[in-house]
């Protein structure tokens, strides 16, 4: 089971997402980016999995420009590198699974371990 991490390109700094104004929402591309930041991607028709030490980030292609992106994340370290990234380029991490903005200063303080929780608690029903 997958950590799904939505990813936003936004003027607005969002803090949450009920406060998100769709309106603030650029699109980019966001595939293009990945594919020069990342050396390590395997590609299969439009869907492309990021392979890195103890990770893998998993998305699909766009055809055009969009203003956000959901990856499903295998691995702990897949977090910070989609952190960094989006710290380089001013972008906002959203955790579907707390349903929060995850902390890009303390993305430790986010998620993973909530996430284990929940695959705990899921696979022992």
């Amino acid at each position: 089971m997958s950590w799904d991490i939505v990813l936003f390109n936004s003027k607005q700094e969002i803090t949450d997402i009920e406060s998100l104004d769709e309106t603030q929402l650029e699109a980019i591309d966001f595939c293009s980016i990945l594919e020069k930041h990342f050396s390590d991607i395997i590609h299969s028709d439009n869907h492309r999995e990021i392979v890195g030490k103890g990770f893998s980030i998993e998305y699909f292609m766009d055809t055009e420009p969009v203003s956000n992106k959901v990856f499903s994340l295998y691995g702990e370290n897949g977090i910070y590198e989609l952190v960094a990234l989006a710290q380089k380029h001013g972008w906002f991490l959203f955790d579907t699974g707390k349903e929060q903005m995850i902390d890009l200063d303390n993305p430790s303080n986010n998620g993973y371990s909530a996430f284990q929780d929940y695959l705990k608690f899921i696979l022992n029903k």
